[in-house]
């Protein structure tokens, strides 16, 4: 798309246009539905060729004079893996047993989602005060900055997700009909990771410090979220309590789906210190998150975004 196409779509505030729709940032909100439904219909998908170009611009802009290229997108994983590894062959030292490759292959299934939601994140939250000359002089859907952030960062990742298959193959994951869960885990990903972007963009604008908070959960969280270890370590109430966090269950359903080829709608048996190693109500909690989060975090963002050129 050309630079006068994505123009076409960068409007001076306030605008008209043939459709009463297009008025609707005008007038006063009437529903949750009815925002809900101007969001998707009207700004994101009436505005899906400015997503895809902002999305081309910051990934031109994050290799650009970039010495290692796109080996950035699977140096992150690689440094998970390579740390989980460690741990978990210092617990088998320890536990005095061999460590096998279903467990590294195991952590590398949930390093490669991890690192996406992390550098999702980590672009997605300056997206609106980095973009102030946008936000303040025209009308367009706020939106589209910290989701092409995300997609951008899904680009990323597909790279990482390639290098991922290529280790599965070189360690002899056999891929059964339960892999087939990973899209539908993977989609969960996005859609949670697309719903906490909006939150941390839109709360960063009005309070900066949001960021470094942001900043500190994220590098503490991956010590709460079961990416070096299994839930079920951690015995029956450790094994509730961590799986609370929404992106735990699509974590374990990863590793269980491709590594283990597990049924995610059949529950899996006690561990041995009587932890509930899979549970389907994890995966819907997971989905409650997703899909809820990310409609909550639009209407949120939305009704909020006629106040942000004040506070850029």
């Amino acid at each position: 798309m050309s630079e006068t196409a994505i123009s076409a779509d960068l409007r001076p505030w306030p605008y008209e246009d043939t459709e009463d729709d297009w008025l609707l940032p005008l007038q006063e909100r009437r529903s949750v539905f009815g925002d809900l439904r101007f969001i998707l219909h009207q700004e994101l998908w009436r505005h899906r060729g400015l997503l895809f170009e902002l999305m081309r611009r910051d990934i031109r802009i994050r290799y650009k004079q970039a010495v290692m290229g796109l080996a950035w997108a699977v140096l992150m994983p690689i440094l998970i893996v390579t740390a989980g590894a460690l741990v978990r062959v210092a617990m088998a030292f320890v536990g005095g047993r061999p460590l096998v490759p279903q467990e590294v292959m195991g952590i590398a299934m949930k390093a490669v989602p991890w690192s996406f939601f992390v550098g999702a994140l980590g672009f997605a939250i300056n997206s609106l005060t980095g973009n102030s000359n946008l936000v303040t002089k025209i009308y367009f859907p706020r939106e589209v900055l910290p989701l092409a952030a995300t997609l951008a960062q899904v680009a990323d990742s597909a790279i990482g997700l390639t290098a991922l298959l290529v280790a599965c193959l070189v360690f002899g994951v056999d891929f059964g009909a339960a892999a087939l869960w990973a899209p539908v885990l993977l989609i969960l990903l996005i859609a949670f990771t697309a719903g906490s972007a909006l939150v941390v963009s839109c709360a960063n604008l009005f309070f900066r410090d949001v960021k470094y908070i942001v900043q500190v959960l994220l590098s503490f969280g991956i010590f709460f979220t079961p990416v070096f270890f299994e839930p079920a370590m951690l015995g029956a109430r450790g094994a509730r309590l961590v799986m609370l966090n929404p992106l735990s269950p699509i974590l374990e359903g990863l590793r269980l789906a491709v590594v283990r080829q597990h049924n995610l709608f059949e529950p899996m048996a006690l561990a041995a210190n009587g932890a509930i190693v899979w549970d389907p109500m994890y995966l819907a909690l997971s989905a409650l998150w997703a899909v809820g989060g990310f409609l909550f975090a639009s209407l949120l963002f939305h009704r909020s975004e006629f106040v942000f050129a004040e506070y850029v």
